[in-house]
C-alpha cells in the first residue's frame, strides 16, 4: 500500500510538472499541537500531544495567483495518552491562493496512513481537511501556520465511541 501511495504521488508530480508555469520543490518542518475529539466525551483525561512534522513538497504554479502544492510528510498526532498517540505518513493536496506578495492562503484535503502499530483498535487511514496561512520571508524561506480537522473516525468500528484528530501546525520551510 505504501509503495502504491508513493508511486501515485510521483506520477502526480510528473504530470503536474508538465502543465505548470512555475515549479519549486522544498522541505518543511515544525511543531504539532494535536488532540482527539471524542463522541461521546472520553472517560479519561484527554490532554493534547506536542509533536513534530517534517516533509517534502512540490509547488506548481497553475496561474499567477494559484499554486498546487502536494506534500509527503511525517506527522506525530493524537493525544498525550500512550494508547492514542498516532504517527502518520500524510499526503496533503494543498491549493495556495496568493493574497499578496508575502502571504498565501491554503486549503485542501489530506489522507494519512498510520505507520506504527496494526490491529490496535485504530484505523490505518485517516482523512482530514487542512487550512493555513503562509508568510514568505524571502524567495526561499517561509513560515506557516495550519489547522487540520479530522473528517473521519480514527477508531475501528467495534469501538463504542468515535474520535477525530485535530491538529495545529507551526512550520518553517525552504524552497529550492
Amino acid at each position: 500500500m505504501k509503495k502504491t501511495l508513493i508511486l501515485a504521488v510521483l506520477v502526480g508530480f510528473s504530470t503536474i510538472y508538465g502543465f505548470s508555469q512555475d515549479t519549486k520543490y522544498g522541505v518543511r518542518a515544525g511543531l504539532n499541537i494535536s488532540n482527539m475529539d471524542f463522541d461521546p466525551d472520553a472517560t479519561f483525561v484527554n490532554k493534547h500531544r506536542n509533536g513534530f512534522m517534517i516533509g517534502f513538497f512540490g509547488e506548481f504554479g497553475l496561474s499567477k495567483s494559484v499554486l498546487f502544492s502536494p506534500e509527503l510528510q511525517f506527522s506525530s498526532e493524537g493525544g498525550k495518552d500512550e494508547a492514542i498517540r498516532l504517527d502518520y505518513l500524510q499526503v496533503p493536496l494543498y491549493l495556495k491562493f496568493r493574497l499578496s506578495e508575502k502571504f498565501h492562503l491554503g486549503v485542501g484535503p489530506q489522507v494519512g496512513v498510520k505507520i506504527h502499530e496494526y490491529e490496535d483498535g485504530i484505523r490505518n487511514f485517516a482523512y482530514s481537511g487542512v487550512g493555513g496561512l503562509e508568510f514568505k520571508i524571502s524567495h526561499q524561506l517561509f513560515v506557516d501556520a495550519r489547522y487540520t480537522v479530522g473528517l473521519s473516525n480514527v477508531l475501528d468500528d467495534d469501538q463504542v465511541i468515535e474520535a477525530k484528530n485535530s491538529n495545529i501546525q507551526f512550520g518553517f520551510g525552504f524552497k529550492f
